[in-house]
Parts: structure tokens; C-alpha cells; sequence
């Protein structure tokens, strides 16, 4: 299930107002059909692809991913995505959350890959995110680019959680997770 709002962000008085994107999307860890991934298995994907999204993303979208600093509460990862230069703030809840915080680059916010187990017990990876673009007219038309970007079926977030456990279940299928 897919939802998303441009939604007014607390503003300054002294500035004009920022329009803030929000989306969320959510998927079955396990569909029927699919070889079954253990929370550990899903977790250690989603681990990895925060310290290289290279080996998640289509060939050639992203052509660099570094960890160039790391402590025991995050670490920053720099990446060229899309042709877009960034930075990134990564944070780690074990087996439960990723938070990438927009330091640089052409968004600013956060964006989230969580697992969670429903009220039946089913393993789900959901997805949100609450950001803005850097130097753009709010609701303007790179916004709702981005908006419809991120809710897009083929190409938006559902697609890219679908792709990352996709990949997760290849790298445990290959021994490599």
C-alpha cells in the first residue's frame, strides 16, 4: 500500500512557507510464492545496502557509495546517486530500522526502511519519508516531480523495497548473507 501528501512543514515566520514531501509504501517480507527471509536475513540486506547501495540499485545509477566515517551510534556514507552528489547520516536500530538524514545532496530530510511484524505476525518492510528539495520552489514542479517519483508503482519506493529483498534473497541464495 502506497500513500503520500505534500504536507505543510512548521515554518519561519521570516521565510515563506516549505512544502514538505511525505510518502510511505509497505510490502510483505515473505509473499507466498518467495523463498522465506528470517528477520536476521532481511535485516543484514538492509544493512548492506545502507553501506553500498551499488549492489541494490540498477547498474549504473549509483556509481559511488563510501563509508567515510563511522562510530557506534551511525555512521556517513557518500554516495553518487543518479548523478546527484550526497551525503548521508545512517542510523542503525538492530533488526528493525534504517534512517538515512539527508546532510547533502539535493534532498533534505529523512528517509526510512523499517521491518516490522504486522498484527498477524507477517514480517513487512515498510518505507517513509519526510523531505524537502534544497533550492526549489516549494509544491513546484520539481517537487511534484519528486512526489510522483517516490509513489511511482514501476519505478517509486514499493518498487525499490520489492528490488531490495529481491537482491536479499540472491545474496543468501549465493552464501553471502
Amino acid at each position: 500500500m502506497a500513500r503520500a501528501a505534500l504536507n505543510p512543514a512548521p515554518s519561519n515566520p521570516d521565510t515563506k512557507d516549505t512544502i514538505m514531501i511525505y510518502s510511505t509504501a509497505t510490502v510483505p517480507v515473505n509473499p507466498e510464492g518467495e523463498t522465506q527471509l528470517t528477520r536476521a536475513q532481511a535485516w543484514a540486506g538492509l544493512e548492506l545496502k545502507a553501506r553500498d547501495a551499488r549492489l541494490f540499485l540498477p547498474p549504473g545509477l549509483c556509481t559511488r557509495c563510501d563509508v567515510v566515517e563511522e562510530s557506534a551510534t551511525h555512521f556517513v556514507r557518500e554516495a553518487t546517486i543518479g548523478g546527484a552528489d550526497l551525503r548521508e547520516i545512517i542510523t542503525l536500530e538492530p533488526e528493525s530500522k534504517v534512517t538515512f538524514f539527508q546532510a547533502t545532496g539535493p534532498r533534505e530530510g529523512a528517509i526510512i526502511n523499517e521491518l516490522y511484524e504486522d498484527e498477524a505476525g507477517a514480517l513487512q518492510l515498510r518505507f517513509y519519508c519526510y523531505i524537502g528539495l534544497r533550492g526549489k520552489e516549494p509544491n513546484g514542479p520539481e517537487e511534484q516531480a519528486e512526489q510522483t517519483q517516490f509513489d511511482g508503482e514501476d519505478k517509486g519506493y514499493k518498487s525499490a523495497l520489492l528490488s531490495t529483498l529481491k537482491r536479499t534473497r540472491e545474496l543468501v541464495a549465493e552464501g553471502k548473507l
